[in-house]
């Protein structure tokens, strides 16, 4: 999805002057309508991300600034799509800046992701259900996803995924999107988790070639598969401390992994071989912990994967190259 944003012209007087007005209505003040007065669309959306600004919120649940955070926010709160123009010029009622205000102060007091507060995210261009039940979707994988793979399955019918911690199921779910005739396996250890995956698979419409599994990586699995896909666990302690409030709303099972942050990512380097056909590959998203993979495992081939719209942190290997290299992962 692209979210549909302002562009980048000067703030209004208006702005300049509600700023002011709003200086004492930021966590530990006393709780007042945050857009007030006879507002467009625009006004309301560049307001709140003034407000954003100022009041220092930490992005990164599916956008990296205010004004497309103000923006998703805002359109969903009003039930207008977020991928398509609106009329920034229409004016908000007296209700609708009721609505905005409600989910405007529990994104600025209480720092709950956007996603959370609206219940769903975009992921590979396709919508998701989404709660405190799992991480919100966010993952360089989708551009995996959607470029083809990067080449690295063949395009061949019966082709089998598996999809290690899926969590909502976003990724598992995209790739039975992507390749109509493929069978997917999504497991993952929580049970918890695994009602909200159910829920998009039920929303896309893939019960019969999306499996859910619940247990801890590869305990419920068997079989051989072409692809191993996963975004585990992957924040080291240090980065868990650090973490901003934002963070603090979603499942800690889903993010921590021990003090270097591959706990998990151990694991499955260790494991994945023997679920993996001759010419199958792994491939995992481990974020900032890259550096820490490229000091334990110095010889290991990782093969970093490279996207056209950002994102690092994501490694391939083949099914050869964890036989090769699997002395190192013991």
């Amino acid at each position: 999805m692209t979210l549909i944003i302002l562009g980048e012209s000067s703030l209004t007087g208006l702005l300049r002057m509600t700023l002011d007005h709003h200086r004492s209505n930021l966590p530990g003040a006393s709780p007042e309508p945050l857009l007030v007065g006879e507002l467009t669309l625009e006004q309301g959306i560049r307001q709140a991300a003034a407000l954003f600004d100022q009041a220092g919120l930490a992005y990164g649940h599916g956008t990296d600034n205010a004004i497309d955070e103000a923006s998703w926010l805002l359109l969903e709160a009003l039930g207008l799509p977020p991928d398509q123009l609106p009329d920034y010029q229409r004016e908000l009622t007296a209700a609708e800046l009721d609505h905005c205000n409600r989910q405007l102060a529990r994104r600025l007091h209480e720092r709950v992701p956007t996603a959370y507060l609206v219940g769903s995210a975009w992921f590979a261009g396709h919508r998701f259900l989404s709660d405190a039940r799992a991480l919100v979707p966010r993952s360089p994988l989708a551009q995996f996803i959607n470029d083809d793979f990067h080449g690295l399955i063949a395009g061949t019918p019966g082709i089998r995924i598996l999809d290690l911690c899926t969590g909502g199921g976003c990724i598992g779910i995209a790739c039975a999107l992507a390749i109509p005739d493929t069978v997917v396996d999504a497991s993952d250890i929580s049970a918890t988790a695994l009602t909200l995956a159910a829920e998009n698979v039920a929303l896309h419409g893939v019960a019969e070639r999306v499996n859910l599994l619940e247990g801890s990586l590869f305990e419920p699995i068997a079989g051989l598969y072409d692809l191993i896909l996963s975004n585990p666990p992957y924040v080291d302690a240090r980065d868990i401390e650090a973490m901003p409030a934002e963070f603090d709303h979603e499942p800690l099972l889903g993010l921590a992994a021990g003090d270097d942050g591959l706990d998990i990512v151990r694991e499955i380097l260790r494991d994945a071989a023997r679920y993996l056909r001759a010419d199958g590959v792994l491939v995992v998203e481990v974020g900032n912990s890259a550096s820490a993979m490229k000091v334990a495992w110095p010889s290991v081939p990782f093969d970093w994967l490279h996207f056209a719209e950002g994102g690092e942190g994501v490694f391939a290997l083949t099914r050869d190259e964890l036989v090769q290299h699997a002395g190192s992962f013991r």
